[in-house]
């Protein structure tokens, strides 16, 4: 098995046990991430992983499909779990796709089904306004706000 497959065994591995001390060592210094939610980089990464992770108490997660050479890699990942804003059921299918640097991730992009996330995670809403991008603006603004808020609460403690 190549190595950088290997890293992205132990990153789910990892997610599924909710161990997020784990997942952020899987990231290089100078990573990226991004998704329908989020935008990230370096420390912030784990960060948002570290409150996923600690809010999402029912996540369920499984994954297959893993592939990785010396420059690429690509994951597919499903996460079952409760939308904690609006206590709703969630069934997410993200096809994951990656880069590398150093033996460790360098670039992370989730892309998942925005429209049918919404749908479920925000009910009507999410129906009427999943395809538009006046909501991926505002739960990606929402996303960053709670992860701020998130990173000052660790500041205080």
């Amino acid at each position: 098995m190549h190595p950088n497959e290997e890293l992205l065994h132990r990153f789910y591995q990892a997610f599924q046990r909710r161990e997020y001390a784990t997942m952020a060592a899987c990231y290089h210094p100078e990573a990226t991430f991004d998704d329908a939610a989020f935008a990230l980089r370096g420390t912030d990464i784990g960060l948002m992983w570290r409150m996923l992770c600690e809010r999402g108490k029912d996540l369920q997660l499984t994954y297959t499909g893993v592939t990785a050479d010396d420059h690429v890699g690509h994951a597919n990942w499903d996460a079952h779990y409760t939308f904690s804003q609006t206590n709703r059921k969630v069934h997410n299918h993200v096809p994951a796709h990656f880069t590398f640097r150093d033996n460790l991730i360098l670039t992370h992009h989730d892309d998942f089904n925005f429209w049918r996330w919404s749908r479920q995670a925000l009910g009507p809403m999410g129906w009427l306004l999943g395809w538009s991008a006046f909501l991926k603006n505002k739960v990606r603004t929402s996303a960053r706000q709670g992860l701020e808020a998130y990173k000052a609460q660790l500041l205080k403690a």
